[in-house]
């Protein structure tokens, strides 16, 4: 039930025995789900567009014996706040949602956490590492190459799948117009158009996105999501200075997907880290929910390489 902060109910289908709960932070609330073993090593799961933390179920049902996690709706996604946004796009930046994780993670009393994330969630993730590298074990990243790079080097090739990076910029309301007239069919072309016509999303998680997608206060936070990616993020990336990722960073993509056709991604973080590994895997950029043992086994590999 709401008390005024919190939602704390347990998840009893896609994440059975996890704690669904509104987290307050220090300008917004969270909504979290979180779960596994307690007193295992933590690791954080960022989502991406668009989609909530339920991205995650079939993951998590793989990787809870072996650590605590914590699965957040970034800003303007699912049930988390939505923020008024500014001018300058702030904040809907990844800066802003990356200290909201920072914030997260202290919140759960960890130092430090693994993080996984997919889509826009490894783009939070990135900007984690960069302005918070004391909450970061280390990254594995789904399905992405750099934004900046991304935008710089991907042309025609990459425009044409990925036509939503460039409608979604566009000045409001014509974008949040276009999709509030029928988000549900929105929702489903743009997802299927990215899994080659394939539907690899659980009923229950299906349901769960589409709810949240039609409101129109998601829509307007989703699109602000990427006028910040097109403008204040890449900002904040140039005045970086060229400034390197310190933790290790596994980087994973699906063969099916433009990340495998348009961009060198091992090539492209190894300018952005100084330990890259990863490889491309089966599947489409939903991946994750195509093949969720896959990923769960790549994870556990990597974030176990360290712990021990």
């Amino acid at each position: 039930m709401w008390n005024g902060r919190f939602l704390r109910v347990p998840t009893m289908t896609l994440f059975p025995g996890f704690i669904e709960e509104r987290i307050a932070l220090d300008e917004i609330a969270l909504f979290v789900r979180h779960g596994g073993t307690p007193g295992k090593p933590p690791l954080v799961l960022l989502h991406g567009y668009p989609q909530t933390s339920a991205m995650w179920h079939g993951v998590v049902a793989e990787l809870a014996d072996d650590f605590h996690l914590i699965c957040p709706d970034l800003r303007g996604y699912g049930r988390s706040d939505k923020p008024e946004t500014a001018d300058d796009h702030f904040p809907y930046s990844k800066r802003a949602m990356a200290g909201d994780i920072a914030e997260l993670i202290a919140h759960f009393g960890y130092e430090d956490a693994h993080v996984g994330a997919h889509d826009r969630g490894a783009r939070v993730a990135h900007r984690l590492g960069l302005d918070h590298p004391e909450r970061v074990r280390d990254l594995v990243l789904l399905d992405i190459a750099p934004t900046r790079e991304m935008y710089a080097t991907g042309g025609d090739a990459f425009a044409r799948p990925y036509w939503h990076w460039y409608f979604l910029i566009q000045p409001a309301p014509l974008p949040e117009t276009l999709i509030g007239h029928d988000p549900r069919s929105y929702w489903q072309m743009k997802c299927t158009g990215q899994t080659k016509g394939g539907t690899p999303w659980h009923p229950d998680a299906l349901e769960e996105y589409l709810s949240a997608f039609e409101k129109p206060e998601t829509i307007h936070a989703t699109c602000e999501d990427y006028r910040a990616a097109a403008t204040i993020d890449i900002a904040h990336d140039d005045a970086d200075g060229g400034a390197k990722l310190e933790m290790p960073v596994h980087v994973l993509w699906g063969d099916r997907g433009v990340i495998e056709s348009c961009f060198d991604a091992l090539a492209l973080w190894r300018r952005r880290a100084r330990v890259v590994t990863g490889h491309a895997l089966p599947g489409t950029h939903y991946f994750t929910e195509e093949h969720p043992a896959t990923i769960a086994d790549e994870m556990r590999a990597f974030f176990t390489r360290a712990d021990g």
